[in-house]
């Protein structure tokens, strides 16, 4: 009896491990494919920043200016200045993104501030915004966003800031920032400025003092 088993779990203990292997490498081969495919749809170097998920993947591209790692296809900006030594009062740079839910979590995980103002939906429905919004300090950031876009390398110096009122998760929101003074030694004083699109209301107020050194020789 004993025999006839050996005999008969042979080769069946030998289609199983066939299988396996052939599972395993099919399983490879998938993951080689998805990594492949993730990997066209972002800037190299920069995938790191995006889940593993393909479907939470924003697309990304080349950065059109030197100062940027990389841009998503849904974010805009114009300036009106292309050269740090150029900069003068009245130049502007605008940047504009939707924030959206992607957006809310991450900060709220970046930053630590799980108010479930941003969070949760039934919780925020019973406040006096109705409804969850996004965190006042993401929103701001797009002012820094703006300033990045600026020519030259944008160092912060300082930010006084008023929240002026709140924005929805999925608003469009931009940022503006113009140069209203120069203090010499380049540092610039400017009016910063977010707008909400999609309530054409501004959001945010308030002024910014940076430094802007020349992009270091790549």
């Amino acid at each position: 009896m004993s025999e006839r088993h050996s005999d008969v779990s042979t080769p069946l203990t030998a289609m199983a491990s066939a299988w396996t292997n052939f599972a395993e490498s099919a399983v490879k081969g998938a993951t080689a494919a998805n990594r492949a495919a993730f990997s066209a749809f972002t800037v190299d170097g920069y995938a790191d920043a995006y889940d593993d998920d393909a479907s939470e993947v924003e697309e990304v591209r080349d950065a059109s200016i030197p100062s940027l790692a990389y841009e998503e296809l849904d974010w805009t900006f114009e300036r009106t200045v292309d050269a740090a030594a150029d900069i003068t009062v009245g130049d502007t740079v605008s940047f504009e993104k939707e924030i959206d839910e992607d957006d809310v979590r991450a900060f709220a995980r970046a930053s630590g501030d799980t108010n479930r103002l941003h969070l949760d939906d039934e919780f925020a429905a019973e406040t006096r915004f109705g409804g969850r919004i996004a965190h006042g300090t993401l929103v701001s950031g797009l002012i820094s966003a703006a300033l990045a876009r600026l020519p030259g390398l944008t160092i912060y110096l300082g930010q006084d800031l008023e929240f002026q009122g709140p924005v929805q998760i999925g608003d469009r929101v931009s940022a503006t920032v113009e140069v209203l003074e120069d203090l010499g030694n380049r540092q610039y004083r400017l009016s910063t400025v977010v707008h909400d699109e999609s309530s054409d209301e501004p959001v945010v107020d308030g002024e910014a003092v940076v430094l802007i050194d020349e992009l270091p020789d790549e």
